[in-house]
């Protein structure tokens, strides 16, 4: 799928975006923050450190948040790889992972694949795959590769917090285990609907499910599809 046909659809379905909405938890070693930006865009704040997973500029004025000290990416299309993004929340020691389609183009990223697990200052990174089964531009063809992006999993203390990138509801997805929190993609033709993202979150259990990625999909409708030992929140993101 072109750049420019990812960048169009982002622009149709997510106008400027209301003022970000902050979550705290409890975990063993702190207290974490959460900051639901924009689209694919989270802020996380723990021991210190700023984390922020896929920054884009379209809909987030970044010079209202804190300068990052890691930045973590997902995949190489424009709606979560943005180089003036990046340039609005990096110091001099801001430091980049990410995998290895995106480190081609940006100098000095540290590279992880699918299934490696690494600490990034006392913090566990897991890498999981994202991708397409079954939706794509045309036939025989994906929007997303088997291989190419990652999901993450950070370990904040204990707690587990799940991006799941772009991504339908695939087996390794399926299969993560210990799950706190889950930031699960709701939008059609690129990811999934909210009624199969739902049925992922109920094979894998996570205590918060956070809708992302949604578009002009209706997630209202999640939480009474997940039940109510999940709890859903919905921040205006998009």
């Amino acid at each position: 799928m072109k750049l420019a046909s990812i960048l169009f659809s982002f622009l149709l379905l997510a106008p400027q975006i209301a003022t970000a909405q902050v979550a705290t938890e409890k975990t063993s070693k702190g207290d974490l923050k959460i900051t639901p930006v924009v689209h694919g865009s989270v802020m996380f704040e723990f021991g210190g450190k700023v984390i922020v997973v896929d920054p884009i500029s379209m809909g987030a004025d970044w010079s209202k948040y804190p300068k990052a000290d890691w930045v973590f990416i997902t995949d190489i299309h424009g709606d979560h790889f943005d180089p003036k993004a990046l340039d609005m929340l990096k110091k001099d020691s801001t430091k980049f992972v990410a995998p290895q389609v995106v480190a081609d183009k940006l100098a000095g990223a540290m590279v992880m694949k699918n299934g490696e697990s690494k600490e990034f200052d006392g913090i566990k990174v897991e890498a999981i795959p994202m991708y397409n089964m079954k939706r794509g531009p045309a036939e025989g063809k994906f929007f997303h590769d088997k291989g190419r992006g990652n999901a993450y999993i950070f370990n904040f203390g204990n707690k587990r917090v799940l991006l799941a990138g772009d991504t339908e509801c695939i087996p390794e997805l399926k299969a993560v285990k210990n799950i706190d929190i889950a930031f699960l993609p709701m939008n059609l033709p690129y990811t999934m609907p909210p009624e199969e993202a739902a049925a992922c979150a109920k094979e894998f259990k996570p205590k918060v499910l956070y809708p992302y990625h949604y578009g002009d999909s209706n997630v209202s409708v999640v939480q009474g599809l997940v039940g109510k030992d999940i709890e859903v929140r919905v921040t205006p993101m998009k």
